[in-house]
């Protein structure tokens, strides 16, 4: 009975050594962060997916890109999704350069897509943003957990060198609180993992996406008169 209540999970991280604690510390906090940015990442990802189907709906039903653009320009910054920012720069560019004097339509086209690489740059970074924080959890918290592990396996043993003959209730504590280490490493990478090899694949898929829809509509701004 006292060899069962000491191995409670309680137990064992109140009898750790500082350093094991710290290390669970450590690997709770980044485990609670990376949960936090999954969720979030979670609904981005779910929002730019929704965004992009209702303007792709509206772009190829809506043969007027002025009025097209006046609609995108009068919503909520909030309230518009990737495609329509990459819209209304691309737009917004071909209407300055138009104006101007002395551009001929090679030129005319070729800005008009930078204005759309320009701003589907930056609706990336957004979409990418806090991937690279999963990915390093993901990689990095088995081995904090590990590194928990062994001092705490090696504080068992040097334990056990002052007593003459070892019994499993003085191995069996040591053991188990370094062990918790490690299953809390893997607590916080396996979720990281699945999530970011996830959100790498949706941001990709978009991505695609994104760029097929500025060559689209450089066909279509080509062919206005």
């Amino acid at each position: 009975m006292d060899l069962i209540r000491d191995l409670s999970l309680v137990q064992l991280i109140g009898n750790a050594s500082l350093l094991v604690q710290l290390v669970m510390g450590l690997l709770l906090g980044v485990s609670l962060m990376s949960w936090w940015y999954i969720f979030l990442k979670m609904f981005a990802v779910r929002a730019a997916k929704s965004q992009a189907q209702e303007f792709e709906d509206a772009f190829w039903g809506n043969p007027n890109l002025v009025a097209l653009y006046q609609q995108a320009s009068s919503k909520l910054r909030h309230d518009q999704g990737a495609l329509e920012h990459i819209f209304a720069a691309g737009f917004a560019e071909f209407v300055k350069l138009k104006k101007t004097h002395g551009v001929d339509s090679a030129a005319l086209m070729e800005g008009t897509r930078r204005a759309m690489r320009a701003r589907y740059q930056r609706e990336m970074d957004h979409l990418e943003s806090h991937l690279s924080f999963l990915a390093t959890v993901g990689s990095v918290s088995p081995y904090i957990g590990l590194l928990g592990t062994v001092w705490g396996i090696m504080n068992a043993f040097r334990g056990l060198s002052s007593v003459g003959q070892a019994t499993l209730a003085q191995v069996a504590p040591g053991i188990a609180e370094a062990l918790v280490a490690t299953a809390m490493g893997l607590f916080a990478a396996i979720p990281a993992v699945v999530a970011y090899n996830r959100y790498v694949h949706d941001v990709a898929r978009l991505s695609s996406r994104f760029e097929s829809f500025i060559e689209e509509f450089s066909n279509v701004l080509q062919r206005q008169p």
